[in-house]
């Protein structure tokens, strides 16, 4: 009988791992002992420590509560809200220490490996795909005003949450999420 992969023990010590150190920060010694493996056998199942990188911010997409975009009865602005509240919520609770895996990894490695930029790009690219969407619902409805361009307000949007969360870690504090909402629900979409 075989061995029990130990994948899945690695690819989530690995996201764990990189979200709460950074990528340059984090060894592959400090996955594999997060996993309770031998440094091995990473290797066993990832050729590269920016191979586990791509696995995590393929597992951190999962986390995003996009499915909050599209709940059913709910009118769009209260959906787009609902996903912000809950990574605000994730931010705060976590002690402002973790932010956002994509866009850690755009600051710190995306200048250094083709790869991880790529990934970075299309993970920012499909969730200001996603915001757009809930925008075009909101501008149809008449909730916000109509020549409104959807997709220049969710790079916009998204770019803002970036920054307010690189603002919150730095200040260790809620007040730039408070400024985020405020700005962007009281006056951009208003």
């Amino acid at each position: 009988m075989g061995r029990a992969s130990k994948r899945e023990q690695i690819a989530q010590a690995a996201f764990e791992q990189f979200h709460e150190r950074g990528f340059n920060a984090t060894g592959i010694s400090d996955i594999t002992t997060a996993a309770g493996v031998p440094k091995g056998s990473f290797y066993n199942h990832f050729p590269s420590k920016e191979a586990g990188a791509l696995e995590a911010l393929s597992r951190y997409a999962d986390t995003l509560r996009f499915d909050l975009l599209t709940t059913p009865g709910r009118p769009p602005l209260e959906r787009l809200r609902a996903h912000f509240e809950y990574l605000s919520r994730d931010t705060v609770d976590n002690g402002f220490v973790r932010g956002c895996l994509v866009g850690n990894f755009g600051a710190e490695v995306a200048d250094h490996n083709d790869e991880i930029r790529s990934a970075v790009r299309s993970g920012f690219a499909q969730w200001a795909s996603r915001l757009g969407q809930v925008l075009a619902e909101a501008k149809e409805a008449g909730d916000v005003d109509g020549s409104l361009d959807v997709d220049s307000t969710a790079l916009f949007i998204l770019s803002a949450w970036e920054g307010t969360l690189i603002a919150a870690r730095a200040d260790k504090s809620a007040a730039p999420v408070d400024a985020f909402f405020r700005t962007v629900f009281d006056v951009v979409l208003r």
